[in-house]
């Protein structure tokens, strides 16, 4: 009997799921795709979403970028203006078709024509023959990088009304396959803004030791010790004071890496362990214990552990760290709520998803693009380890949805 238990309430959550999907299906009324956009455009969105992605490795952008000579330029442009569009189409069928009404919230639906209106303009480009074709199409390139720079917050607006609405039929956590959905999306998006970033990038005054986006003298060390000092401002900006961090490692170990990923993921796991340790001490007559961050290299991988002692999670909560929209802090989305989904505040710094319940789900991805992985251990009523694994060889092609 009590072995069965738990299947049947697996049965009744899915029944419940499935009854759910079929409600909100046939109440969504959101504008489709061909009610705002030229049948044109919308037949040639789905017939490039049905073709197939290409994934590039680190390794391959570290090679192609290290002569980024006026030939190698012109054949990153026509790469990615072949790739780009399919890349985009995908994400657009994606949140035409998004379960549950999601695709029928304003805020995805600006999020949905932002992908198109790139789409359009991308097909629209000539064909790039010379360096002034490439000229002009990397000056587009800067344009749609800028347009999505608000995608996160936005879509996260969107799913967090979708939650809204379902938190009395059903938790969100009980929806799978919109965590999936969500996953495939922003693993996308962090391909897509690194290919166009990468060639952008390879325009610009390179600094030292740089490839673009790539550091070939990427320093975990150096990086974490700035990831640290921005998290430990924020905590004192909001707490008053911040608990002690120390770092241990080889100082002067580096390897091929792109700093703003490993930063954001670093800033994530300490800005989480310092509100842990803070919450749990605070009311304690001894000084909070230091939370360490340890740089370990291995032939194949570099692990960067976060340890604290801020009381852990229990061992049934700790699934939920994975999903979007779960968060224990504040979270901002209700004060923007009325704002313009179009406001000019960067989606792209750190402290920006502090409160969202993105910060580790994506931080996971950020990991898994390049071939890594992110793992929480908790012990309950004791503290948190993380484990950020980095692939240090970057032969591993993009993970493509």
């Amino acid at each position: 009997m009590t072995t069965a238990a738990p299947a049947l309430a697996s049965v009744a959550r899915l029944a419940a799921s499935s009854a759910l999907r079929a409600a909100t299906a046939a109440k969504q009324t959101g504008p489709r795709l061909a009610d705002h956009w030229e049948k044109s455009v919308v037949d040639d969105v789905f017939s490039s979403a049905l073709r197939k992605q290409t994934g590039v490795s680190l390794k391959y952008m570290l090679d192609f970028g290290s002569r980024p000579i006026e030939r190698q330029l012109i054949l990153s442009a026509q790469f990615l203006h072949n790739e780009l569009p399919v890349r985009l189409a995908h994400r657009v069928a994606e949140l035409e078709n998004s379960p549950y009404g999601l695709s029928a919230k304003p805020h995805v639906l600006k999020v949905r024509d932002w992908y198109v209106e790139s789409f359009k303009e991308l097909r629209a480009f000539p064909r790039i023959r010379n360096a002034s074709d490439e000229e002009e199409f990397t000056n587009l390139l800067r344009h749609i990088y800028f347009r999505h720079r608000n995608v996160v917050p936005v879509l996260a607006m969107g799913v967090a009304e979708l939650k809204r609405e379902l938190q009395h039929e059903v938790g969100l956590n009980d929806l799978p396959d919109i965590h999936q959905m969500l996953d495939s999306f922003y693993l996308s998006r962090i391909g897509i803004r690194m290919l166009i970033g990468q060639h952008v990038a390879l325009h610009e005054p390179q600094k030292e030791n740089h490839i673009g986006l790539i550091d070939t003298r990427c320093s975990p060390g150096v990086v974490c010790a700035d990831a640290i000092a921005d998290a430990r401002m924020i905590c004192m900006r909001e707490k008053g004071s911040a608990p002690e961090v120390s770092i241990y490692g080889d100082p002067g170990f580096a390897f091929p890496y792109v700093p703003s990923h490993l930063h954001h993921m670093v800033f994530e796991l300490v800005k989480n362990s310092l509100r842990a340790v803070y919450d749990r001490w605070e009311d304690a007559a001894q000084e909070p214990p230091p939370i360490r961050v340890v740089v370990a290299e291995g032939e194949e991988d570099i692990c960067i552990k976060v340890s604290d002692e801020g009381g852990g999670i229990a061992r049934s909560g700790q699934p939920k760290i994975w999903t979007y929209l779960y968060t224990t802090a504040r979270s901002p989305l209700e004060d923007i709520r009325d704002r313009s989904a179009g406001s000019t505040e960067s989606a792209e710094g750190p402290s920006v998803l502090a409160g969202y319940g993105y910060g580790l789900p994506i931080s996971r991805l950020y990991a898994r693009y390049f071939g890594g992985d992110l793992q929480m251990i908790s012990m309950e009523n004791y503290g948190t380890d993380a484990y950020l694994h980095l692939n240090r060889l970057g032969n591993v092609q993009e993970p493509l949805p």
